[in-house]
């Protein structure tokens, strides 16, 4: 397939790209890594008037690591991610979660921020800026705002983001002494999206849950934090009987989605197995 013509601009800036979004924001699309928009333009499933892009802004690309948080700019890339040894220390959720996105040439070129403001239900990066508590740094003509990451998701392929604005990067607190995190995914074969996936984070004190988060992709349309399952473990210790429980309130949060890929009701059962499996490691 040829998609249909276009303009393309090169934004040299992030101010630029912002520019460019507020003179059509309903013709005019951002493209960095392209994994997702180009095959979209081939089938024109989308035909913007200008593409405009921005992977040469550099307040967007890589990251930074203090005492008390970690920025991850937009525009880095799955591979730089994996690969990252200080990123590792701090947070090897990241290296976990990237081995398993797709293929090298994927890795290579496709960006957090990319997946992210795609919000396919079934990327892996969603699931896991929600169990960290991330919030996504959001620039747009009226300045910068952030949003925190388990209300960033909307609905399938549906942000928090306006026309107008652009994810620019994401902001983690440092976890605390002695928090831990896991990321499981049953993958799909031939594409590497996730059927489902499952990301948990704890934090334990006097052998009892001082802090947890569950974070889901795969199984609605679109990924989102298990609140309920979270709150009900607060306190208790990651018994056999809490987590089997606190796994059935997960795989009960929200109507999965049936395809030709996974029926409803087995995506559930998929829920409710791989967060007793993530826990069940956490606690051991």
């Amino acid at each position: 397939m040829i998609p249909a013509a276009f303009e393309y601009i090169r934004a040299g800036s992030l101010a630029e790209a912002i520019d460019l979004l507020q003179r059509d924001p309903e013709g005019t699309k951002l493209v960095a890594g392209g994994h997702t928009l180009i095959p979209t333009l081939k089938l024109r499933l989308a035909s913007p008037a200008l593409l405009v892009d921005i992977r040469d802004i550099a307040d967007m690309k890589g990251f930074s690591i203090s005492d008390k948080t970690v920025r991850i700019g937009a525009l880095t890339t799955h591979a730089e991610l994996l690969v990252s040894e200080p990123l590792y220390d701090v947070l090897p959720i990241f290296r976990q979660a990237a081995n398993r996105i797709a293929d090298p040439q994927v890795r290579n070129r496709g960006t957090i921020g990319g997946s992210l403001a795609n919000a396919d239900p079934a990327a892996d990066w969603p699931a896991i800026v929600i169990a960290l508590n991330a919030e996504l740094e959001i620039a747009g003509p009226n300045g910068s705002r952030r949003v925190a990451a388990k209300d960033f998701f909307v609905d399938i392929f549906s942000t928090a983001l306006e026309p107008t604005e652009v994810l620019t990067a994401v902001h983690i607190a440092r976890p605390a002494f002695g928090a831990r995190f896991t990321y499981r995914k049953i993958r799909h074969p031939a594409s590497g999206y996730a059927v489902v996936g499952v990301a948990v984070g704890v934090r334990m004190e006097d052998d009892l849950v001082a802090e947890m988060s569950i974070g889901i992709t795969g199984a609605a349309s679109h990924a989102f934090s298990a609140d309920d399952a979270s709150e009900f473990l607060m306190a208790k210790p990651l018994s056999s009987e809490a987590i089997e429980q606190a796994a059935k309130l997960v795989s009960e949060a929200t109507a999965c989605l049936a395809d030709r890929y996974a029926s409803a009701e087995y995506r559930a059962s998929l829920v409710r197995t791989e967060t007793k499996r993530a826990l069940l490691a956490l606690a051991a």
